[in-house]
């Protein structure tokens, strides 16, 4: 939720204006599916990284308004907690530029934030979850400054009506409550962003829905929270719970969650933003004055404020996006699936397979969502998160099978496929997608860099188990730096 909003008191006034708004938007949206012209001739990929804020020893700091005035660049921005960032890198022709052209504007990008924030001395860490965060470092203190954070904090808890509970077994055991939503800060991600045709949105967001679990085996890389080893991307339980708006008693009898992986296949993107509207009541109530009917048949093009700030407070995995940009509507699909880092080449690594692969089985005569439960889907998602690179999921033909096997013997091929068709070549895209290979080969990823690289200093060391994490922390940025693929990180 990027919008900035003002701090506010909402009246039972307010969400009935603003439901009657969301309505008029929904209906706009409709028209404009069936007549207008949104930009998709010459579609565009985007890319946005969640960072955590440290200090030199490791641990997290609360600095994120002075690193933004240090680094004084508007692609920056802040994040739900102190110790958060946002990059978000230009938008793209997939191809464009040539093959080393992304990564060398990412790396330009964060090389000089992180100059600019070790000036003040902080430093910046891609890593989905910060190894050296403590249950003392998520308190309100940690919420950002901006007031569209405490006012999306006092939303939740009114819905919730109590403290939110936050629970998860893994290796460890984790319980424990939290009176705001700045636990959820814990949580950095890779978004990719991948504009799309209207009527070809469906099958993108259905491919996308039906590779989640394969890409978070892949690329898990959380595997530590509050000093706990849990899940190998602890990011998905942990996302769905501190950002849950339910008490228990509306939990069981079905309400559903805000953070969503969904309930079935599309056939529309309204299809989705519908559901935002009749599922889930505002957080943020925020009328605009623009009516989009009027805007519409004056012959503009609607913003759809209500719709899109409201689409922005329901956290899906794969979040439908609505923009106008110099006047021109487009639709874009937003994979949130994914941890930040280890590094840039991992991150572009992830991205030439995601990219890669849905448009390979967008262009299958036979779908894969038309062989394969959304239950199926979505288990996917769990089962990889709670064990990485090592789990075993569900594929149509294989039936459950090891991640890395999936990925070797049908997934592969299909990315080398889908981004040959998309105009790249193959000693662009090999590199690429040679990292992926070999993270299966291997069976490493950060989140099995991570905890053997605990290990091995917990066995070895005289420390305790905070400092254990700490040093941890301390080689994991080391080797960010270095930008060689996390499956190459020794542990020594």
């Amino acid at each position: 939720m990027g919008r900035d909003v003002p701090a506010l008191v909402f009246t039972r006034e307010d969400r009935r204006r603003y439901r009657n708004k969301m309505q008029a938007c929904l209906d706009t949206f409709a028209q404009m599916l069936r007549a207008a012209k949104f930009e998709f001739e010459r579609p565009q990929v985007g890319l946005e990284i969640e960072l955590n804020l440290v200090d030199e020893t490791g641990e997290p700091a609360m600095r994120n308004t002075d690193v933004l005035e240090a680094i004084a660049d508007p692609a920056w921005s802040s994040e739900l907690g102190r110790f958060n960032l946002e990059i978000n890198i230009s938008p793209r022709r997939l191809t464009a530029g040539g093959p080393d052209s992304w990564e060398q504007e990412i790396r330009d990008a964060l090389n000089h934030a992180e100059r600019r924030a070790s000036e003040v001395g902080v430093h910046l860490a891609m890593i989905g979850i910060l190894p050296t965060l403590r249950r003392k470092d998520v308190g309100e203190a940690a919420l950002s400054e901006n007031p569209r954070y405490r006012l999306l904090n006092e939303q939740v808890f009114a819905a919730r009506g109590e403290d939110l509970r936050i629970e998860v077994d893994g290796i460890d055991r984790l319980r424990t409550y939290a009176d705001t939503i700045t636990p959820e800060a814990a949580c950095t991600s890779t978004q990719f962003h991948l504009q799309v045709a209207p009527e070809e949105f469906p099958a993108y967001w259905n491919a996308a829905q039906a590779i989640a679990g394969v890409q978070v085996g892949l690329a898990a890389n959380s595997p530590f929270l509050f000093g706990k080893e849990l899940w190998r991307e602890t990011r998905i339980p942990l996302f769905e719970q501190a950002t849950d708006t339910r008490p228990e008693e509306i939990k069981v009898q079905g309400v559903r969650p805000r953070v969503w992986f969904g309930e079935r296949w599309i056939n529309s993107v309204f299809d989705l933003f519908e559901e935002n509207v009749r599922y889930f009541p505002a957080l943020l109530p925020v009328c605009d004055e623009e009516d989009p009917r009027e805007t519409l048949d004056g012959g503009d093009t609607p913003e759809l404020p209500e719709l899109t700030l409201h689409n922005g407070t329901i956290y899906r995995w794969n979040r439908p996006i609505y923009a106008v940009d110099h006047g021109k509507p487009h639709l874009r699909i937003e994979n949130r699936v994914l941890p930040a880092g280890p590094t840039v080449a991992d991150i572009l690594a992830n991205g030439a397979f995601y990219y890669g692969l849905t448009r390979a089985l967008v262009d299958e005569e036979r779908p894969v969502w038309s062989r394969m439960s959304f239950q199926a889907a979505e288990d996917n998602l769990h089962t990889a998160a709670r064990y990485g690179i090592d789990a075993r999921l569900y594929w149509p033909g294989m039936g459950e099978v090891p991640v890395s096997e999936l990925v070797l013997r049908r997934l592969l091929p299909l990315a080398h496929r889908g981004l040959e068709a998309s105009g790249m070549d193959a000693p662009w895209r090999e590199p690429l997608l040679g990292i992926i290979e070999q993270r299966c080969v291997t069976g490493r990823n950060g989140a099995v860099w991570q905890a053997e690289m605990f290990h091995h200093i917990d066995r070895t060391s005289r420390v305790d188990h905070h400092e254990a994490l700490r040093l941890m922390t301390r080689q994991y940025i080391d080797y960010m730096h270095l930008n060689a693929p996390v499956h190459t990180w020794p542990v020594d």
